[in-house]
Order: structure tokens, then C-alpha cells, then sequence
């Protein structure tokens, strides 16, 4: 039977489009397929009331009350005065009351004053928070309070990038309103200001140095709180470094136990033990499908690691870690079905094979929206994402043709008066910028690629990445300084995966609390897909022209729309011409690609017959000594798995019989992902002296997690490759021996290669250089052809070492405008005395040693 509400709908459907067996035609009797749009023109009238409120609300956050108020008491009086004008002229021209649209510009204008009005009045209470109560003047004179604080968000775990021999300390952040604050002169002072609390926490060191990252430093107590937690903690108060949405950062000290003071909420309890259950479900998947699938299903991302957010970030996916409306939809679409289909006798999905009716559809959808965002956290992203399925959901339930344009507008408006700092947020912002450009673009160019017969999924799917793409690349260049090439083909291949990891991990989500073993098997489900998107983020990164540097600057942003501009005006006319659009793909298939023997070709890198290369990986080491064909020894892994992994396929190493980790600084190991990743690796050898401690339990980790095994390196350890060969010169055998750090127990290698001698040092500072010199390797030492120089060309360097060595040619590995002064000036000038060329990847890029005997020659990338 026909529901209540759907037969006029499907009168004028007829009248418009045909019959229903036209539209089941049209579709292809497929479940979900595409099926003509059957939407009027878009109605616009809301869109500029949310951009008016959008833009007032980011500009009146920073502005004093009293601006705020003159603003919306001004735009509520010419608001006043419009609708006046409206009244009278409707008054006195017969038929104005029913008749036409003549009067509507009014009315919007009105309506834009409105929302101006209220976004002002909104912003100005936000802004006016952070500036009241004591924190702001405590922030000032850096003061140490005990402050009862109310958690907001989550705790995220934050593991800052490599700089340096050690990464920062790592840091939970937690975002906070402070509700009472305790001062060091006995004053007790009650307020509610928001607050980001900084709590530096120690890794904790596991028995097992095999173990996975996660189950291997056991998580900081800080993670375990949930929203609506109170917490009374010790803290510092800074002012914050931004100027956002917090009105101090609180530096907690003594962090090893937080003292709680209030329990949270009972949705909250049940939130977190839902996702609790989500991260003990995928404890026994593998390392990315374990980290991914909570990140996928609910945003929990404390599992995913820096190298694999890197990945997600080069290939423009990261939009899939953040839960956005997309998870939403996909679970909305098994209750109603299509969108387009929701108020049709055809309407598919669970909610009609059931028997319920539409109305019971729209609360079962509005109760599942309150779940979603109780359960993955009212973020930006989540908050658009259950504003918009509401106000459809309500369209749902009236009766009335939905239109999502004015649904986004909806949104938008409702949630930046809700939260004015929204209209400052980037996650924001894209967001609202993918979601339209699904709803304006997408239909558009799927249409048009239908046209030329590009089959209709294919076509939807392309429309809908390269949309996407479209609109969002500008602000994405402005946050990364980069625009992705491999973005829209790397969205596509992981489109169809997203639907049954998210569908089957939500599934793994609401049984983990009652079936354990059903929810582990779904996970298991669910691993294949997220595993699939992992790969697929790891291996766009990985290729050598996967992006291209652009300004991070709106200048920078106004540029690229421009060029997006051009090039899809030019594409408008390749696509009258096949045979150009293949050549054109073909063309940037291959500058993505980048295939070694082209790139030769093209640019003379590598240079043929390298005997020796030293990557440019920033402030960090990474050499490769060729062995053969698509073979070679790597020494170092650099900070960064990228930019090593990039550098070994430039190189077309595909097969390295072992790789030399000097010592266990991070400069030097942080990279070794990038190296093991999709290449066969004999063995992994290493100093003796296992410091930092982290550092070596993170290489014996990644180590046993591939099956490779980990030896020690002493002097006097001979090897042999091919035609190279390398004899181990540091550090001593004698285990009495200590060295003063993790630099002086360097692994240092002499080298010969096609009638080359090389002299590797890693790290080693001045006293193990003249230990080195004393040693029984002292006098092998003598006038190598090359020499990589230690510590990064850094001023510590014994001089008698470097008149021993008395290089050809002298190579640094740096980073550009570095903090520690590499390559020292006096360095680079006592080497060139003696005669030595200097080079460095700082100034000169990625470095190559070609040539043997008296043709000794290098060149840079």
C-alpha cells in the first residue's frame, strides 16, 4: 500500500518523468542505482542568509561588545524598515498579496539583516567569554593555579614530528572549561572558561619490544577520560599560542595520574564503552587495519601513527579519519535508502522491507543521528553532518520534497549561531565545501560524463572526487603547502571500501558490549576494506610526484582556483577529443609514476653507474650503497618514511641485503617504515648501545613485525655484496667499552666500491673520532675518495680524523634552514684546505657518487 503523504508526490512524479516502471527502467531495477533527478530549480533563498551569518560570525568573535551590539541593533532596524516598505507596497498594488515574486529581494535582504543580527549578537557573547573571568589576567603573569576542570573532547595524543636526534615530548591534549580555580594567595574564584590543557606524559616501556605500538607502551590514564569528566590538576597558565577558541592553555604539572572530581555522563559512559569495545574488537587485526577501522567508524585516531597520517594527508584522504556527514549518510542509507528514493513508492533500504512507515522512518533516523554524535563526539565535521540529516529527517516527516541545497544552508546558519568559532574552523569549512560540491557539481559532471558513455557508477564516482577535489584543493594548499596529484584517483579506489567498513564496523561498535566474539569477527570483516584504504593512502604517497609544492597562503589559494579554473575549462573541450584525453592522462600518469629509467631519461637522476647515494631527507641521514642492479645496502632511514621511501624508488631499489642503522637516534630511524615498505630486506644491523631506549624498542617493533632480523655490528665485521664490500671500523667489540651517547656509538663504515673507498662516520663526535684514529682500524683510514661527514657537517670534528682521511670529495647530509647551524662554516672550510669538495644536501639536493679510481665524480638531483 501507499504511505501517507506519498501519493500527491508521486501524481506529479508521473505527470513529470513518467511512470514508476519508467523511473525502475531508468534505474536499471538495481538496489540504489542512479535515477533521473526529479528536483525543480534549486531554491537559493537560504544561502545568503547562512553566508551573511558565516562571515559576521568570524569577524564579530574578535570585536568589542559594543560593536557587536551596534551591529545587530542597526541590522535589525533596516531589517525592520524593509519589511515596512514590503507591507505598505503590498498594501496598495492590487494582487501583491498572492501574486508573483517581485517581492522576495526584500525579503531576503531582511532575512541576511537578521541573521547578521543574530551571528553578531552570537559571535560577540563567544568572543566576550574568553576575555571575562580571571583566566585571561592569569595567563598573563604566567601564574601556577589548581584549577576543577569540566572535559569537553576527547584526549588526543599528540607525537610531534621528528626534529631532531629525539622527537618533542609527547603530549596529551585535552580541551576543557575550567569551572573553579584555586590561587596560590588562597582565592577561590568560580567561572566556566573554555581551556586547552597540555599534559606531557612519559611513554611507558613494555616488557615485550615486539609488541605493536599500541599494546606496546601502554596509554597514558589522561586517554582513558571522557567528556563531562571533571578533573582538578596543577597547571601552569599560558596565554594561548592562536588566539582561537580557548582563553589560556593550562601546562598540567606532575601529570602521572589525573585526580578525578566528577564523574561524566551516563551517554557519555556508554559512548566511551561502546568505543572501547570498537578498539578491543580490532586488538587482532593487522597494524593498519587495527589503527584505521575506530578512526573510520567513530574518529578515534589515537592508534594511527605519524607515518600513516602523513600518508593520509600527501594523498588528500584524510577526510576519511575525520567522521564527517559521509558516515552518517552511509548509515542513513541503509535505513531510508537513497535520498532520492525516501518519499517514493520504490524507496528502498531496511526501513520499507520492515513495514515502517515514514514518519517512524524520520524518528528511528533522528534517534540515530543523536547516537551518532553522542558516540563520535560533537565535533565540526559531526555537528554538519547531524544538522543536515535533521533538517532532512524533518522533511522526511512532513511529507514535503526535500532539497538539500537549502538543507546545507540550514545547517550552516544554525550551526555557526550555535557555535560561532565553527566559522573559523578549516575542518569546517571543507566540509561544507565538499558536501555542496557533491550537491551542485557532482550531478553535473556525472551527467556529462554519462553522455560520453563513461558507465553511470564510474561516472558518479569521478564527478564526485574530482568535485570535491575541485572546491577544497585551495584550502587545502593554504593548510599543507602542497597540492596532491594522486588525490582523485586515490578517493576513487578507496570509495568502494569506505561503505563496508564503515557499515560493518558500526556493526562491530554495537555489538562489541554484548557479543565480544561476534563483534571480532566483524571487525575481522571490516579489516579487508580499511586495510585496502591504508595501502592504497601509503602507496600514493609513496609515488614520486604524488604532489607538487604551491604558497600556503590565500594568495597561494586564490592562484589554484584560478588554474582549477583553466583546467576545467580546458578539459570542457579535451573531452570533445578522446585520443587527447588519453595522451593527457598518459602524460600525468607518468609525472606521478615517475618510472626510474624515464626519469633518468628526462632529468639525468640517478646518474648511470651511481656507485653511492645520499638522499635528501631533511635534518636526518639516508645513504645507499648500490650492490647490483635494483639492489643496494641503505645506511640510515632519515626522519621521514616518505621522503626515504620516495628517494629508494627514484633510485629503483627494489631489494636491499641489509640495512645499517648507525645508532638509534630518531633523525636516523624514524624513516625505517619507509624503507622496509614493499621491498625485500635481508637484515637490519645496529650500534650495540641500545639508547634512546624507545628508539630501539621502535626498530626491533618494525623489525619483527616484517620478519627481519636485527644483528649488532663491532669493528672488525667484514661484508660482502656484489662488487661492494665494507669492512665495520666502529664501534669497538669490547662490551667494557662504554661511549659517552647514542653519537660516539656510531656505526662506522669503510667502504670499497668499484675501486672507490668511502669512509662513513654517522654521528661520531670528536672522542670516538680520535679512539677511531687510535684503533686498529687507524690506519685504513688514510685518503678515502669519499667521505660522509659526521654529525651532519656539524663544528665537533676531530681534525686529525679528517687530515687522516684527506677526502676527494667531502658530503653533508642537512637540512635546509635547520635550527643547529649544519654544516658548521668551519667545518666546511677546514675540508675545503684540504682539498676536499664539499657538498651538501641543504644547498645541493639528493647526491650521487658516480665513477671509479681517477674519475671520481658527483651529481645532484
Amino acid at each position: 500500500m501507499r504511505e501517507e503523504g506519498e501519493g500527491y508526490d508521486d501524481r506529479r512524479d508521473e505527470g513529470r518523468h513518467g511512470t514508476r516502471a519508467a523511473v525502475h527502467a531508468a534505474s536499471g531495477g538495481r538496489l540504489g542505482a542512479a535515477h533521473p533527478r526529479q528536483e525543480g530549480p534549486t531554491d537559493l533563498r537560504l544561502v545568503p542568509p547562512a553566508l551573511a551569518a558565516w562571515a559576521t560570525s568570524a569577524v564579530m568573535l574578535d570585536a568589542a561588545p559594543a560593536w557587536a551590539t551596534g551591529t545587530a541593533v542597526g541590522c535589525l532596524v533596516l531589517a525592520g524598515v524593509l519589511m515596512t516598505l514590503r507591507v505598505g507596497r503590498m498594501g496598495r498594488v492590487p494582487g501583491a498579496m498572492t501574486g508573483g515574486r517581485s517581492g522576495w529581494p526584500a525579503v531576503t535582504a531582511a532575512a541576511v539583516l537578521v541573521c547578521v543580527a543574530a551571528a553578531a549578537v552570537s559571535a560577540g557573547l563567544h568572543g566576550a567569554d574568553l576575555r571575562r573571568g580571571p583566566l585571561p589576567g592569569l595567563a598573563e603573569r604566567y601564574a601556577t593555579v589548581i584549577a576543577e576542570a569540566e572535559i569537553t573532547s576527547d584526549p588526543r595524543l599528540v607525537r610531534p614530528r621528528v626534529r631532531g636526534p629525539a622527537p618533542a615530548p609527547t603530549a596529551v591534549l585535552i580541551e576543557a572549561d575550567v569551572r573553579r580555580v584555586e590561587t596560590r594567595d588562597g582565592a577561590t574564584l568560580v567561572t566556566r572558561t573554555p581551556v586547552l590543557m597540555v599534559v606531557d606524559v612519559e611513554r611507558r616501556r613494555s616488557s615485550s619490544a615486539s609488541s605493536a605500538f599500541s599494546a606496546g607502551d601502554r596509554p597514558s590514564p589522561w586517554l582513558a577520560l571522557l567528556p563531562s569528566t571533571r578533573v582538578r590538576v596543577t597547571a601552569r597558565v599560558v596565554p594561548p599560542a592562536d588566539g582561537g577558541d580557548t582563553a589560556a592553555v593550562l601546562r598540567v604539572r606532575d601529570p602521572k595520574v589525573p585526580e578525578v572530581v566528577g564523574e561524566p555522563s551516563a551517554a557519555q559512559r556508554l559512548a566511551g564503552r561502546l568505543r572501547a569495545g570498537l578498539r578491543e574488537a580490532t586488538d587482532g587485526l593487522a597494524p593498519d587495519a587495527r589503527a584505521l577501522l575506530p578512526g573510520l567508524v567513530v574518529g578515534d585516531t589515537a592508534r594511527i601513527t605519524p607515518e600513516l597520517d602523513e600518508a593520509f594527508k600527501e594523498t588528500d584522504l584524510a577526510h576519511t579519519l575525520a567522521v564527517s556527514g559521509s558516515n552518517l549518510t552511509i548509515i542513513l542509507v541503509l535505513l531510508v535508502g537513497p535520498p532520492g528514493l525516501a518519499q517514493r513508492v520504490e524507496r528502498r533500504g531496511l526501513a520499507p522491507r520492515l513495514g515502517i512507515s515514514l514518519r517512524t522512518t524520520a524518528l528511528l533516523g533522528g534517534a540515530l543521528t543523536l547516537g551518532f554524535v553522542i558516540v563520535c563526539r560533537p565535533d565540526p565535521s559531526v555537528l554538519r553532518a547531524a544538522a543536515c540529516g535533521a533538517v532532512a529527517l524533518l522533511a522526511l516527516a512532513t511529507g514535503r520534497r526535500r532539497s538539500l541545497i537549502p538543507a546545507l544552508a540550514t545547517a550552516v546558519l544554525l550551526l555557526v549561531l550555535y557555535d560561532p568559532w565553527l566559522s573559523r574552523s578549516y575542518g569546517f569549512l571543507l566540509s561544507v565545501l565538499a558536501t555542496g560540491a557533491l550537491l551542485t557539481l557532482a550531478p553535473r559532471w556525472s551527467a556529462a560524463l554519462r553522455a560520453r558513455r563513461v558507465p553511470p557508477r564510474l561516472a558518479e564516482a569521478l564527478a564526485a572526487a574530482a568535485a570535491a577535489q575541485a572546491l577544497c584543493a585551495p584550502v587545502v594548499a593554504v593548510l599543507s603547502a602542497r597540492v596532491s596529484l594522486v588525490a582523485v584517483p586515490c578517493n576513487l579506489l578507496v570509495e568502494f571500501a569506505i561503505a563496508p567498513a564503515t557499515v560493518l564496523g558500526f556493526a562491530a561498535l554495537a555489538t562489541a558490549p554484548w557479543a565480544m566474539p561476534v563483534a571480532k569477527a566483524l571487525a575481522w570483516c571490516a579489516g579487508w576494506p580499511a586495510g585496502w584504504i591504508a595501502d592504497v593512502a601509503r602507496t600514493g604517497a609513496a609515488l614520486p610526484g604524488a604532489g607538487i609544492d604551491w604558497p600556503g597562503s590565500w594568495t597561494g589559494a586564490a592562484l589554484l582556483a584560478l588554474a582549477t579554473v583553466a583546467l576545467l575549462l580546458a578539459g570542457r573541450r579535451l573531452l570533445r577529443h578522446p585520443w587527447w584525453c588519453g595522451a593527457c592522462g598518459v602524460l600525468l600518469l607518468l609525472a606521478v609514476v615517475q618510472p626510474p629509467p624515464l626519469t633518468r631519461v628526462v632529468t639525468g637522476w640517478p646518474p648511470p653507474g651511481w656507485r653511492f647515494a645520499m638522499c635528501d631527507v631533511g635534518q636526518g641521514d639516508a645513504t645507499v650503497l648500490a650492490a647490483g642492479a635494483g639492489t643496494g645496502v641503505v645506511v640510515d632511514a632519515g626522519p621521514d618514511p616518505v621522503l626515504v621511501d620516495r628517494c629508494l624508488r627514484t633510485l629503483g631499489i627494489t631489494r636491499i641485503p641489509l640495512v645499517v642503522l648507525t645508532h638509534f637516534h630518531a633523525d636516523h630511524v624514524a624513516g625505517l617504515p619507509g624503507v622496509l615498505r614493499g621491498r625485500q630486506v635481508g637484515a637490519i644491523e645496529t650500534t650495540a648501545y641500545q639508547e634512546p631506549v624507545d628508539q630501539a624498542e621502535f626498530v626491533r617493533r618494525e623489525a619483527a613485525a616484517r620478519g627481519v632480523s636485527v644483528t649488532r655490528a663491532a669493528a672488525g665485521e667484514e661484508r660482502r655484496t656484489g662488487g661492494l664490500s665494507w669492512r665495520v671500523v666502529w664501534p669497538p667489540a669490547d662490551p667494557t667499552v662504554v661511549p659517552e651517547g647514542p653519537n660516539d656509538a656510531s656505526v662506522a663504515l669503510l667502504v670499497r666500491s668499484a675501486g672507490l673507498r668511502l669512509l662513513l662516520l654517522g654521528d661520531l663526535e670528536p672522542p670516538a673520532q680520535r679512539a677511531l684514529l687510535r684503533s686498529p682500524a687507524g690506519p685504513l683510514l688514510g685518503g678515502v675518495d669519499v667521505l660522509k661527514v659526521a654529525h651532519h657537517g656539524s663544528a665537533y670534528q676531530d681534525p686529525g680524523l679528517l687530515s687522516r682521511a684527506a677526502p676527494r670529495l667531502a658530503l653533508i647530509s642537512a637540512g635546509a634552514d635547520n635550527t643547529y647551524g649544519h654544516p658548521a662554516p668551519g667545518t666546511v672550510a677546514a675540508l675545503r684546505a684540504m682539498g676536499a669538495m664539499v657538498l651538501s644536501t641543504d644547498r645541493d639536493g639528493a647526491l650521487a657518487v658516480t665513477g671509479e679510481g681517477a674519475e671520481l665524480g658527483v651529481a645532484g638531483d
